[in-house]
């Protein structure tokens, strides 16, 4: 049989050499066109030959074409370009799954999606997990933390699913460095610096996790040219054996999925699992009563009660967040106390949201390569003082499936009381559809001056890669 990987951009290179390394023939297509020149000399040493669709006429027999779930591609394009082919698919999501067969069968792992608040949900499970040395692979980069000190082993690396497969590669190497990487996944604890995992991504779980976190549908957005949803891939969450999911998400995406073990968390809805009994908000640390009952756990336990802590989480969308990640650490049967107290050590992510102070003003920061209309709108509701902030808004287009409906967010704040700053290409295009006057900025660095200037507090909703903004 041949193996065809569709899209070299988003790990197929990856993919496409492990299944090579299984003694596998393996074809590659290129679909956006950037392989670069050692990733092509990888490909050629493991014998991956590259080819177009076109290619496809040549060839009999067999054919399983590995694709990535926002391909733009129809497999009727595909099918196309020779009819006489046996055609199986998978998607890229099912077969990391299948080369991470029988890998970390003794520890616990928790694969993170949604359209908001995962990267935050992987670093708060980080801190409840800390004492299991997490492996992880977040949007921030593919980490270690060994006796609670980060080793990290990539920093710039997509959350894409085959990357899931490179971070146990590396970290392998990290515990073996002398060792050439083998690739039968090693079991052995000696050769091990890692005693749980915690892998995001974007669009679906690959189903190693032995519980999938759905953290919410905010915004249905399209992927692969309106050919597919958000809630459509993160459909994928399912595979799992033990689900969190969002019930409202659950209610209006998932209702007739069929699965033993599904876990809901709400912050109002007293029918899910796990609700937000009593909250009071703060900047600093927002006190909250939680209700659980009835939570199935991967060891096919029910477990009820109630649980109270102080934890960051400035907004409903943050408390949120906190909430999937104590639904997913009950499943995982961690003791309460151990939840509250890693909880309790979070303080938000720089490059995120979190809190400072710089000189005389407090600065909350949101940055997010996902941050869309109801992020925004989230956000600003969090302050209960606006009159005493600055509230500056920008970033970068192009970076995700989301997109900002600018006439919404215009709208909306023009009905805000309070100065508004904008910057970068996002702020742009916002700017000439509000009929409030307020400040646009190219360089975004200059807001923090703006606001020290003038005494006033800040918060600064940025949409970007925190690798851009990492120098500040």
């Amino acid at each position: 049989m041949n193996n065809l990987v569709i899209d070299l951009t988003h790990g197929g290179v990856k993919i496409a050499i492990s299944l090579a390394k299984k003694g596998k023939n393996v074809l590659a297509y290129d679909l956006y066109n950037t392989l670069n020149s050692i990733d092509a000399k990888m490909l050629s040493i493991y014998n991956v030959e590259l080819i177009k669709l076109s290619d496809l006429g040549e060839f009999k027999g067999d054919m399983n074409v590995i694709y990535p779930i926002h391909m733009p591609l129809s497999f009727s394009d595909i099918v196309s370009n020779n009819r006489n082919l046996n055609y199986t698919f998978q998607s890229h999501h099912e077969i990391v799954r299948e080369l991470l067969r029988g890998w970390g069968e003794d520890i616990p792992k928790v694969e993170v999606t949604g359209v908001k608040g995962k990267t935050s949900a992987v670093f708060m499970l980080k801190e409840i997990l800390i004492d299991e040395n997490p492996l992880i692979l977040s949007s921030l980069g593919a980490m270690l933390f060994e006796d609670k000190r980060k080793i990290m082993l990539k920093r710039d690396i997509s959350i894409a699913p085959a990357n899931i497969k490179q971070t146990i590669d590396l970290a392998y190497k990290v515990a073996n460095p002398i060792c050439k990487i083998a690739e039968g996944l090693v079991e052995s604890e000696n050769l091990r610096k890692y005693n749980s995992a915690i892998f995001e991504s974007s669009l679906g779980v690959s189903g190693i996790g032995d519980v999938g976190v759905l953290l919410n549908i905010v915004e249905d957005y399209p992927i692969a040219k309106g050919k597919s949803s958000a809630s459509e891939a993160k459909k994928q969450v399912f595979r799992c054996d033990t689900v969190i999911c969002q019930k409202e998400a659950y209610d209006t995406y998932y209702s007739d999925v069929d699965h033993e073990k599904v876990n809901t968390f709400s912050l109002s809805d007293e029918t899910s699992n796990l609700y937000l009994n009593d909250v009071s908000y703060s900047l600093d640390e927002t006190e909250m009563n939680i209700i659980f009952k009835n939570v199935r756990t991967v060891k096919n336990n029910q477990i009820s009660g109630e649980i109270s802590l102080n934890v960051f989480a400035p907004g409903k969308h943050n408390v949120g967040n906190v909430l999937g990640v104590i639904l997913t650490a009950l499943s995982l049967e961690i003791p309460e106390d151990k939840i509250i107290k890693g909880l309790e050590n979070y303080k938000g992510i720089s490059g995120r949201t979190n809190k400072k102070q710089i000189k005389n003003i407090t600065v909350i920061e949101e940055i997010n390569p996902g941050i869309n209309t109801k992020a925004i709108e989230e956000s600003i509701n969090m302050i209960a003082n606006l009159d005493e902030y600055i509230i500056a808004i920008g970033g970068d287009y192009g970076i995700t499936c989301e997109e900002i409906d600018e006439k919404k967010v215009s709208e909306f704040l023009d009905r805000q009381n309070c100065e508004i700053i904008l910057t970068g290409e996002v702020g742009s295009s916002i700017f000439q559809k509000m009929s409030k006057k307020c400040e646009l900025i190219k360089d975004y660095n200059e807001v923090y001056d703006v606001a020290l200037k003038n005494n006033k507090n800040l918060l600064f909703i940025y949409r970007s890669d925190y690798r851009k903004l990492k120098q500040r």
